[in-house]
């Protein structure tokens, strides 16, 4: 059985870890042999430090641990996605979901922040399924040293076998913000990940206060998960929608703009779902509300899932949304579906674990019901 008062370094943040030393009699420097150990080489256990003293090594196999969440099952879809399950500290079924994502010389992570989701956006699967708790540090950053561990020994010099990492799976990051914020911090430092501040996004569905919170703490890429060209038809999508409307959400974006050192875009998530926010119409009004916002769009065709209630919209439709947007000046991609055969398509990320909100349970009922 694991000793739960040892403290995990997996998760600490570069500046909680170099206190830790501090606290323990050790000097800084420590902190930064560690940190590269852990992160750059993958080491489970401190006996491979092979550069830390003897005597340093000894103290920490006492009072610490290197512990990642459990892999249950690592999946590999057709198209090469991967998708992991992994079991998290509250037990048998407390589980999340995990997919890295290969597209040439790039492959993105996209890491989940919550145990199921706070929220309850109308069009995914993990909403659906309700909510338990919050991911800690040493959870979230965990999923991406498996999934680079997935590939063999970690290798500082080699090539990244994880280019991106999006905070786009399982919850709304905003909700569980020191954890999320200790993880990217790691994601992006050079004696850990070294990951580009263009190459870690964070996706939100609109918790509007901690958007002007995160600027102050970082400037990793943001992502609006908006789905709707006014405020009535995103109170039914994205029910936060009614506690912070569009043009709250679209003020603190400019805000997070204004306030990063360098010039960078929003990225505004669109899902489209046939006959819901599909029309020509919707593309001019969203065209119309944009037009203020650096940004680009990315359209995301609605991925199926059983009793969702809503359908993916045809290719004619999806197109002629992207042309008219584009016709407007923006850069509009549409996202390609991937892993959809492994269930690992955005919105279908759907986790294991005991639902605190009874939202699912409400959910069955009114699927049994209609």
């Amino acid at each position: 059985m694991t000793d739960t008062k040892k403290v995990n370094l997996l998760g600490l943040s570069p500046e909680k870890l170099i206190a830790f030393f501090e606290s323990i009699g050790e000097k800084k420097f420590r902190a930064t042999q560690v940190m590269k150990w852990i992160h750059q080489k993958g080491a489970e256990n401190f006996e491979e430090m092979t550069d830390v003293s003897k005597a340093l090594r000894a103290k920490l196999e006492t009072i610490c641990e290197i512990r990642a969440p459990e892999v249950v099952s690592q999946n590999i879809s057709s198209d090469g996605t991967r998708k992991w399950i992994i079991r998290t500290e509250g037990g048998k079924n407390d589980c999340v979901e995990t997919v890295l994502i290969p597209d040439g010389d790039r492959a993105t992570l996209c890491v989940s922040s919550q145990v199921g989701c706070s929220l309850d956006c109308s069009f995914c699967s993990t909403g659906k399924q309700g909510f338990n708790r919050n991911l800690t540090p040493a959870e979230i950053i965990g999923q991406v040293w498996i999934a680079i561990k997935s590939f063999g020994p970690m290798d500082p010099n080699g090539p990244r076998r994880v280019t991106n990492v999006v905070m786009m799976g399982m919850g709304e990051p905003l909700m569980n913000f020191e954890p999320v914020v200790d993880a990217m911090i790691l994601m992006m430092h050079d004696n850990a990940y070294g990951l580009s501040k263009r190459r870690v996004t964070l996706s939100t569905s609109g918790v509007v206060p901690k958007i002007y919170e995160l600027v102050k703490r970082t400037d990793v890429s943001l992502a609006i998960s908006l789905h709707a060209p006014n405020d009535a038809l995103r109170n039914e999508l994205v029910p936060i929608n009614k506690k912070y409307p569009i043009a709250q959400l679209l003020e603190a974006c400019q805000h997070y703009l204004a306030n990063l050192p360098d010039k960078r875009h929003i990225t505004i998530e669109y899902t489209l779902m046939s006959g819901v926010n599909d029309n020509e119409e919707q593309a001019y009004e969203l065209a119309a509300l944009l037009e203020e916002l650096e940004c680009k769009v990315n359209l995301i065709p609605f991925n199926p899932f059983p009793h969702s209630g809503y359908e993916k919209p045809s290719n004619n439709r999806t197109r002629r949304f992207q042309k008219i947007m584009a016709d407007a000046g923006y850069t509009v991609t549409v996202r390609t579906t991937r892993g959809d055969d492994i269930d690992a398509a955005c919105g279908q990320l759907v986790g294991d674990f005991q639902d605190k909100t009874r939202r699912s349970q409400k959910y069955i009922e009114l699927r049994e019901v209609k």
